[in-house]
């Protein structure tokens, strides 16, 4: 319960951090990260993926699928704790606060 919580919301602040680093503006910023956070947990949505079915091969079905939030957050929840889902949100995590710095030294940089 809590270990998903706190990966799941430490994934959620990362990307949000990412994005409020590339914009001045607060409102766009908070948009933004509605929408891709929105868009990472729905990832693994059978709706999703019947659509994205149509027109991809399977392997990016499967890319997609793996990239909800969703569906390792719901494995931890239940007590099943997989090492691949950890890791998941820890790179996730990771990723989000190396690009939130990049973008952060570049505006450094070009002031």
């Amino acid at each position: 319960g809590y270990l998903g919580s706190w990966l799941l919301a430490g994934a959620f602040l990362s990307v949000g951090s990412c994005l409020s680093a590339m914009t001045s503006n607060q409102v766009i910023a908070f948009i933004t990260t509605d929408v891709v956070c929105f868009l990472f947990v729905v990832s693994g949505f059978p709706l999703v993926l019947d659509w994205v079915n149509h027109w991809a091969a399977m392997s990016v079905v499967d890319a997609i699928a793996s990239l909800s939030f969703l569906h390792h957050f719901n494995a931890i929840s239940k007590g099943v704790l997989d090492l691949r889902d950890v890791f998941f949100f820890l790179i996730m995590i990771s990723a989000g606060l190396i690009a939130t710095c990049l973008v952060v030294e570049s505006k450094k940089a070009s002031v």
